[in-house]
C-alpha cells in the first residue's frame, strides 16, 4: 500500500518530502554528501566524480519495485540532478537482475478506487522527466515494471543475458508504467503486441535489432562499465547543452514532425544566447579544447 503519512527525509542540505504516490525535493542549499539509502546505492563515478551511479539495491527480491525503493530512487535522481559537478547518469541493478518486475504483494489486494483515486504508480513517470541524461545499464531481468523503467531512461545497454519483457497478461492485468506506450514507440506496433499479448520476453541481440537498446556488452561489468563510459562522455560537453539537446530529441518521440521541428529549431536558436555556444564555436576556429561554464 503506498504510505498515507508525510515522511521526511534529510540528505546533505536537501529536505526530501514524500507524500502518497509522490515525491518532492525542497533545496535549502546545495547538497555536498551522497545519499543514504536504503533500496538504492548512489556513487559519483567517471571524471572528476561528474558521472552519477545508481545501483537498485533490493537483490532478495530481484530489485522488485515498489514504493520504498521508487522513493529512493527518486530521491537519489534529484540528488544528482541538483549536483552541478553531475552531467549524466548510469541506472543499474545487479547481475541477475535489473529489476524483475514490480512487487506482486504491494498490488496484489489493491482496489480500482484507491489506484484511480492515488493515480498509482503516476510518480514512476518522474524518472523520465529527469533533466539530465540517464542510461540504463541492463543485466538479466528487466520485466514488467524494470522494462517500463528501463525505457524512462535515455539510453540502455544491456548485457548479452538481458530479458527484456512485459508479462502482465499472465497475472492478469496490463502494464500501467508505459508497457503498451514507451515500447510501442520503441519497437513498433507488432512485436509491441506480441511481447504485451503473450508476456514472452526478448532476448539482447533481438532487443537490439527492434531498437530498444544502443548496445549490447558481454554480460556483467562490462554493461556499466560502458554506461558510464558513455555517460563521462556525454558529462564532458556543456550540461547546459546536453540538457536543451535532450529535450529537443525527446520532443521526436511525443510530439507530431511539425511540432518537433518547430522545439529543434527554437532551442537551436537559443544556444546562441548561451556563453558555451559561443565558447564552443570559438574553441574550434582556435583548435583548442572548449572550457564550459554551463551558461
Amino acid at each position: 500500500m503506498l504510505p498515507s503519512t508525510l515522511k521526511l527525509m534529510k540528505f546533505g542540505h536537501a529536505t526530501v518530502t514524500s507524500k502518497g504516490a509522490g515525491l518532492t525535493v525542497t533545496m535549502l542549499r546545495p547538497m555536498c554528501s551522497l545519499p543514504k539509502l536504503e533500496y538504492v546505492k548512489a556513487e559519483k563515478v567517471g571524471t572528476d566524480g561528474r558521472v552519477g551511479l545508481l545501483t537498485l539495491n533490493r537483490p532478495k527480491a530481484l530489485n522488485a519495485l515498489f514504493t520504498p525503493l521508487m522513493n529512493d530512487l527518486l530521491a537519489a535522481i534529484n540528488h544528482f540532478e541538483s549536483d552541478s559537478s553531475v552531467g549524466a547518469m548510469v541506472l543499474t541493478g545487479s547481475e541477475k537482475a535489473f529489476a524483475a518486475g514490480a512487487d506482486i504483494k504491494e498490488m496484489q489486494n489493491r482496489t480500482f478506487a484507491e489506484n484511480y483515486q492515488q493515480n498509482f504508480l503516476n510518480f514512476w513517470g518522474d524518472v523520465a522527466k529527469t533533466r539530465k541524461p540517464i542510461i540504463a545499464a541492463v543485466n538479466g531481468y528487466a520485466l514488467g515494471g524494470g522494462c517500463e523503467l528501463a525505457m524512462m531512461c535515455d539510453i540502455i545497454y544491456c548485457g548479452t543475458t538481458a530479458k527484456f519483457g512485459q508479462p502482465e497478461i499472465t497475472i492478469g492485468t496490463i502494464p500501467g508504467a508505459g508497457g503498451t506506450q514507451r515500447l510501442t514507440r520503441l519497437v513498433g506496433k507488432s512485436l509491441s503486441m506480441q511481447m504485451n499479448l503473450t508476456g514472452v520476453p526478448i532476448g539482447a541481440e533481438k532487443a537490439l535489432a527492434a531498437g530498444l537498446v544502443a548496445e549490447v556488452f558481454p554480460a556483467g561489468e562490462a554493461v556499466v562499465d560502458g554506461a558510464v563510459k558513455t555517460a563521462d562522455k556525454i558529462a564532458s560537453h556543456s550540461k547546459l547543452i546536453v540538457q536543451m539537446c535532450k529535450e529537443a530529441t525527446n520532443a521526436a518521440y511525443e510530439t507530431t514532425l511539425a511540432e518537433g521541428l518547430a522545439t529543434e529549431k527554437r532551442l537551436f536558436h537559443a544556444t546562441f544566447s548561451t556563453a558555451d555556444r559561443k565558447e564552443g564555436m570559438t574553441a574550434f576556429v582556435e583548435k583548442r579544447k572548449p572550457s564550459w561554464q554551463d551558461q
